[in-house]
């Protein structure tokens, strides 16, 4: 099964069980680069999916929470090749897919054939590039096609139909769907037709459809997942782990799962 495929039946498997499938995030090496297999190991035993943040130096699309924890982990020394690595030395190895998010340069420094071995090699299933527009994805979008590895497209509330259509055919593992037209960390219920939006998402997309942006409490989860079958949890997971809480009870609360 590729990588695409894995992602894919693990957000359906949560859907058969009759609740919303989480894709929870986490900054690699943050808040201590060395709890990282620790941290990883914790969220993904209650997590569907784990997004895997590359700290990057101009996290763009991130709010002030990931931006945070992106500039510790790098004072902290944590590289690609060091996660792809710390990955790889799982023992044993999660069963939940793992997607990597990272912004383009740290890709491009690597190489994208280097790039799709290494993650290959490490059971990475996929990567979300925010910073890399649809129409300039091909190069990156081959590699990883070649070694079974998704690359996850993203859309948003001022995407238009004509591409909303083709992000929906181009992208593989889920469509992430931005909630806002702002930075991680938000307020996923503030303004507009999310419904709407989300609907329309969801007709254009041949995989399932993730919703994320400022996803915080249950009842977003629940709000959210009455229109499409998974969820983006990010800053306040980052926020439980610096506080030294617990994610898996954290993510339980969201999901309704029990320990």
């Amino acid at each position: 099964m590729n990588g695409g495929d894995r992602i894919e039946a693990a957000i359906r498997a949560a859907r058969r069980e009759g609740r919303t499938a989480l894709v929870a995030y986490i900054t690699a090496g943050y808040p201590e680069k060395e709890a990282f297999r620790k941290d990883l190991a914790r969220v993904a035993s209650a997590a569907d999916v784990v997004e895997v943040g590359v700290p990057f130096t101009d996290p763009m699309a991130d709010g002030l929470t990931i931006q945070r924890a992106s500039h510790a982990a790098i004072q902290a020394g944590v590289t690609l090749r060091w996660i792809l690595r710390e990955i790889e030395s799982m023992d044993p190895p999660i069963t939940a897919p793992v997607v990597l998010m990272s912004y383009l340069n740290p890709l491009l420094a690597l190489g994208y054939d280097e790039l799709a071995g290494r993650s290959e090699a490490a059971g990475v299933a996929g990567f979300i590039v925010p910073d890399l527009p649809l129409d300039e994805s091909a190069g990156l979008d081959e590699a990883l096609a070649d070694r079974g590895l998704a690359l996850v497209q993203l859309v948003s509330p001022v995407t238009s139909e004509e591409r909303l259509a083709a992000a929906g055919k181009a992208s593989r593992g889920f469509l992430y769907a931005v909630t806002v037209t702002g930075i991680t960390g938000g307020d996923a219920d503030r303004g507009g037709d999310i419904a709407g939006y989300l609907q329309r998402v969801v007709a254009h997309s041949k995989v399932p459809v993730c919703a994320g942006f400022g996803v915080r409490t249950r009842e977003q989860v629940t709000n959210i997942g009455a229109h499409v079958p998974g969820v983006v949890v990010g800053s306040a997971l980052v926020e439980t782990l610096e506080r030294g809480e617990d994610p898996v009870a954290f993510l339980n609360s969201l999901s309704g799962r029990t320990a």
